[in-house]
């Protein structure tokens, strides 16, 4: 795939911008600023003739859409969505300032060159260039900027979808993160990510009777209760699910035939993966193919010398496609055992269902081919990913929604891993102009 340096070069620009803009989103209301990453995009779309709008949800929430209006109204739509948010950083575990947004050796450095600044750029880039080259498509074609990504997405998309539908709608999407390229036995793979699995965070709570700490035998102890939960929930065992994507994902692993067929086993799948040598590799392999309980919060206890009469236990549980509400409770009724299941006041704190989108789509069809030209011989492999996207909410709205982008030969999976969310993030100039071509092209194929 032959990539435009001009392009390249702007959306390489812009990305620094956007690093050095500092929209770091920690959870709270406060935070993010995505103003600053909303404005820039406004400005620098300024001069396409088109109109921009932008969305605040909260003060400094900004979310900005623009459109090339299709001369059918009746043609398929196309959105392109990036988010303009990035994760907190520790900044001493950094080489280089991580919001400095330096061009080193070939690479943009500063914590969201990966997840997403370097797509947001390049989508704003291909967008502008298809506005101002004449380009007349026969759906629409919208840009979608968008706040509050990485903390859940419910001052941004969430937000946009439930009091913006119409500026956003869409019936294909594009979004985070996909082209990654990794070997396998048969050659190269390139991930598209098609599903995403879904968030049941639960708090559990846990009531004893206060008494004096002094005199601990027989007492009603809501800590000892708590304990016996997290307990339970870290050794509980689902029962793994092979799935059509766990099937497609386990072929193209760099193993021999026997752990493969172990892995395609729900009897002998969990033994496979604790008998493998790389234990990072085993959890996102674990995570793919069950459903996950993570206790990582607890509150509770008000004095040393006092009995706690309620401790709180918040469990992050992630559940594969296909899973209701129905079976988070069952999961927990067979984790906690029924006696215990029934002591304990189980509230949910955040919950969004597993999504995923058809392969048998015409997006599915350009992307790929796209992606085929820059990689030869790639092979294109549906994913699930074990985090969350903007694009659950699309699919909850009946669009059909992907993870796609296009990194170089050199961002392997596992470097791509490494740098993700951690430490001295960066991604390369190559990747971010393989990317923008990729958004230009996929448009064009779609839409003309």
């Amino acid at each position: 795939m032959q990539t435009d340096p001009t392009r390249t070069a702007g959306a390489t620009e812009l990305l620094q911008t956007m690093i050095r803009n500092e929209c770091v989103n920690d959870g709270t209301i406060e935070s993010g600023d995505e103003i600053r990453n909303s404005d820039l995009l406004e400005n620098y779309l300024e001069g396409t003739g088109l109109d921009c709008q932008h969305y605040d949800s909260a003060p400094g929430r900004r979310s900005i859409v623009s459109r090339i209006e299709g001369s059918d109204p009746n043609a398929p739509s196309l959105c392109l969505m990036g988010h303009t948010d990035v994760v907190p950083v520790t900044p001493s575990g950094w080489s280089r300032d991580p919001f400095a947004g330096e061009l080193i050796d070939g690479e943009v450095w500063g914590r969201g060159a990966i997840d997403m600044l370097g797509q947001t750029a390049g989508m704003a880039v291909a967008f502008k260039h298809l506005a101002t080259s004449g380009f007349r498509p026969k759906g629409d074609l919208i840009f979608f900027g968008v706040a509050d990504e990485e903390a859940g997405g419910n001052m941004g998309a969430r937000w946009m979808i439930d009091n913006n539908l119409d500026a956003v709608k869409a019936d294909y999407v594009i979004t985070e993160w996909g082209g990654v390229p990794s070997e396998t036995p048969t050659g190269t793979a390139l991930t598209l990510n098609v599903a995403e699995k879904g968030v049941a965070w639960q708090r559990l709570k846990l009531r004893g009777t206060p008494s004096h700490g002094s005199m601990p035998w027989g007492a009603d102890n809501a800590l000892i209760k708590a304990a016996e939960v997290v307990r339970r929930l870290a050794e509980y065992r689902p029962t793994p699910d092979i799935h059509n994507l766990w099937r497609k994902l386990v072929n193209n692993l760099h193993f021999d035939a026997d752990t493969k067929d172990a892995m395609l086993d729900p009897d002998r799948l969990d033994d496979a993966l604790a008998g493998l040598d790389d234990q990072m590799h085993a959890r996102t392999l674990h995570a793919c193919s069950h459903t996950t309980f993570s206790p990582n919060v607890v509150h509770g206890g008000s004095k040393t010398n006092t009995v706690p009469d309620e401790v709180v236990v918040e469990v992050d549980i992630r559940t594969l496609p296909g899973e209701t509400p129905e079976d988070i409770q069952q999961h927990l009724r067979l984790a906690l055992g029924e006696a215990l299941y029934h002591e304990v006041e189980i509230e949910p704190i955040h919950l969004d269902m597993a999504t995923a989108s058809p392969i048998d789509t015409p997006l599915w069809d350009v992307l790929s081919g796209i992606m085929k030209s820059a990689h030869p011989g790639a092979e294109i492999q549906p994913s699930l990913i074990t985090g969350g996207t903007d694009a659950r909410f699309y699919r909850a709205a009946g669009s059909v929604a992907y993870g796609a982008a296009l990194f170089s030969p050199g961002m392997q999976a596992e470097v791509f891993a490494d740098r993700f969310h951690g430490n001295d993030e960066r991604i390369d100039v190559e990747s971010i102009g393989l990317t923008t071509e990729l958004f230009v092209e996929t448009a064009v194929q779609m839409l003309s």
